[in-house]
């Protein structure tokens, strides 16, 4: 299937820092270095100040990637009687608004470093001068008060008459007369520029997704990982477990079970529960559990015969995710919900099997999506929120042993701790996909899903180096 059939998945309208920054790395991952995002970009912004026939331009760039935009731009303008390139010489860079200044050395630019307020007075002739004045100082990533010397900067800007062309968002306070975003819009009112990102980017997960996992502060304590409870067990005692392992390697600092099943893991937390299976009665020793717990993923293991205990469990749980024997009606509901069905357990909850067509079945998963995100299993994945349709392609044949969507479950269970449920569930897809992947490599189709557990926190939390 071509990619230009799924292009009713595409998102529109405003796009937030975070998931530009990830559809960015995930183009990058496809073969589209962020230098050639970088020209692409910077020539689109020269094109819009050409629109305005300047003699005169004035580029005030940051030392990030906007400041990059700006430096491209700039090397596009030298051909104009007046090119002049504000920047600090204070900070850090990054490495490919670098590479730009470096090669704006050789252009036919005038160069202009800045550290304080003082340093921009002395440039007044400069904000004169300008036809356009172009804002690359601060981009997507920026946050908190604007300081110097780009407080100055901004202000000197502002009185002065010319258009101000701000590059993708404008730095906070200054006077945008227009405002060049590319790929889309991050505010509304700007004018959008496709500078060649691939659709999959954006239709599929990819390595980029790694960038929405919140870092650990240096003075986090024990539980900041988050709290996951994992109810399951009785007819299929490994299976809970399994689930636990996988969200503690996927950050969760406190991971319990409750379960009749007790399996020896002495990094877990074991929480009996008598008999062999889970009935009403437990609900005295579960309940106060699911109070504190942040995330709690339930059903694997189970029987069906314990589901009125695990429609109690969702009444009770602020973020739920359910798996396996919890997928049957009446279907379960927290007050944040994932669901985790392959294509039996899909039907089972919705009355119709998925069809095999990947446009069809995106379609289908999004009309399912009313109670809460689905995270449908496959040879490739499907997600949706009931707006939004994502896929996954990551993962393997060997996949199919028993245990790998038990662990799926708990790694989503760890993840929902600390990202929406969309974004969760398929950064989950992928990174359970790319583990099955490493553990395949060594064991191909005698791969246990157990295997997979050490490669999931080298996924998440020791991505490559970024382009």
């Amino acid at each position: 299937m071509r990619t230009g059939d799924m292009r009713e998945f595409l998102e529109t309208g405003v796009i937030d820092a975070g998931r530009m920054r990830a559809v960015e790395g995930n183009a990058v991952a496809l073969g589209y270095p962020s230098l050639l995002m970088m020209e692409s970009a910077g020539r689109a912004v020269a094109d819009a100040v050409l629109s305005r026939t300047p003699s005169r331009v004035l580029v005030l760039c940051g030392r990030g990637n906007n400041g990059g935009d700006g430096m491209v731009a700039a090397r596009y303008l030298q051909h104009l009687d007046s090119v002049d390139v504000v920047y600090p010489d204070c900070g850090t860079t990054t490495p490919s608004a670098a590479t730009q200044l470096a090669l704006l050395r050789h252009c036919s630019v005038a160069l202009h470093t800045v550290r304080c307020a003082a340093d921009v007075e002395t440039l007044s002739r400069l904000f004169d001068d300008a036809d356009v004045i172009v804002d690359a100082m601060l981009g997507t990533g920026a946050s908190g008060a604007v300081r110097e010397p780009f407080a100055s900067l901004v202000a000197r800007a502002n009185t002065n008459s010319a258009p101000i062309i701000a590059v993708d968002i404008p730095t906070p306070g200054i006077r945008a007369s227009r405002i060049v975003s590319f790929h889309r819009p991050k505010v509304e009112g700007a004018d959008v520029v496709d500078i060649g990102i691939p659709f999959e980017a954006e239709i599929f997960t990819g390595p980029g997704d790694l960038t929405l996992i919140p870092p650990k502060g240096s003075k986090a304590h024990k539980g900041a990982g988050g709290e996951v409870l994992v109810v399951g067990g009785g007819p299929y005692q490994g299976a809970p477990y399994i689930a636990a392992l996988g969200a503690l390697r996927a950050g969760a600092d406190i991971v319990r079970v409750a379960s009749p099943a007790y399996i020896p893991a002495p990094d877990l937390i074991y929480e009996r529960l008598e008999g062999k299976a889970i009935t009403a009665d437990h609900l005295a020793t579960i309940l106060p559990l699911v109070d504190r717990a942040d995330t709690v993923v339930c059903g694997m293991g189970a029987g069906r015969e314990s589901h009125d205990v695990i429609l109690a469990v969702a009444e009770a749980a602020k973020r739920a995710v359910f798996d396996a024997d919890a997928l049957a009606k009446p279907l379960p509901a927290a007050k944040e919900t994932i669901y985790t069905p392959h294509a039996g357990e899909f039907a089972r909850m919705t009355g119709a099997e998925p069809p095999t067509d990947l446009v069809a079945r995106g379609r289908s998963v999004k009309a399912a999506a009313t109670a809460g995100t689905i995270l449908l299993k496959g040879p490739v994945d499907v997600i949706s929120d009931g707006s939004r349709v994502r896929f996954n392609r990551t993962g393997t044949p060997a996949m199919t042993v028993g245990g790998t969507g038990d662990l799926l479950a708990g790694v989503v269970g760890a993840l929902f701790c600390h990202l929406p449920a969309f974004e969760a569930a398929s950064l989950a897809a992928y990174v359970c996909g790319r583990a099955g992947m490493l553990a395949a490599e060594g064991r191909g189709n005698g791969m246990l899903a157990t295997d997979m557990l050490d490669g999931i926190p080298e996924i998440l939390f020791l991505p490559p180096a970024p382009d």
